[in-house]
């Protein structure tokens, strides 16, 4: 039945591209002809959320040459922004939010904070410059990939939760949650293009022994990891 009604939903919705969101904000650093370039990331929700925190970065860093920022709403990306405050045209600001963009970042905003090292860097050099400071803020960044997918339920015999254990080992799954009565119980969530593959290698490593149920569909965190 979960199964069913799953498929249905996919068939009547749009599903969106895999995106990745801040799941721990974090800060990192360069210096550029000794004008130091701070990038910091944090995830926000909304407009307003990003509005408050690039006006908090201006109240910490009020004694700088500039507070850049640039930020993202949207799953689609239906919010951006970005200010260049006070540098040339297009050399902070949008290169900024280019950077987020093109890593697929979604709810977060950076603020690059520059402290002037009495060297200009020329248009180019800027561009380079806040698109570099904003990659140092990202890897600095916890991250995840939002995914859509199922979240399956099995149950099985004891005898048969070896078998099922190294399936999901192939697969690289954890479980969700686990309990043990007469009967195992596991829950765990799958990509949407995995589950059928994978619910169809359950069937054969049990011998049709181990029942499951799509309990729900659902966008979730597949994974995280720092940008290279």
């Amino acid at each position: 039945m979960g199964e069913r009604m799953d498929k249905e939903r996919m068939e009547n919705q749009e599903i969106a591209e895999p995106w990745r969101v801040v799941l721990e904000g974090g800060q990192g650093e360069l210096t550029e002809k000794k004008s130091r370039f701070i990038a910091t990331v944090r995830p926000v929700e909304s407009e307003e959320e990003a509005t408050a925190f690039i006006e908090e970065m201006k109240k910490t860093y009020w004694d700088a040459s500039h507070n850049c920022s640039a930020f993202v709403i949207g799953e689609k990306a239906g919010l951006t922004r970005c200010s260049d405050d006070g540098e040339p045209a297009r050399t902070a600001g949008r290169p900024m939010l280019e950077v987020l963009l093109g890593e697929k970042i979604r709810n977060a905003a950076v603020v690059v904070t520059r402290y002037f090292g009495g060297t200009l860097l020329g248009t180019g050099g800027l561009v380079r410059a806040y698109t570099m400071a904003v990659k140092e803020g990202l890897a600095a960044c916890r991250l995840g990939t939002m995914r859509y997918g199922v979240r399956l339920q099995i149950d099985a015999d004891y005898t048969d939760l070896g078998k099922i254990q190294y399936l999901m080992g192939q697969e690289g799954l954890e479980p969700e949650e686990i309990s043990y009565t007469d009967r195992v119980r596991i829950r765990l969530l799958l990509v949407w293009e995995k589950a059928e593959g994978f619910e169809k290698k359950l069937v054969e490593a049990t011998n049709g022994r181990a029942v499951f149920d799509r309990m729900e569909s659902l966008y979730f965190v597949d994974k995280d990891g720092r940008i290279q």
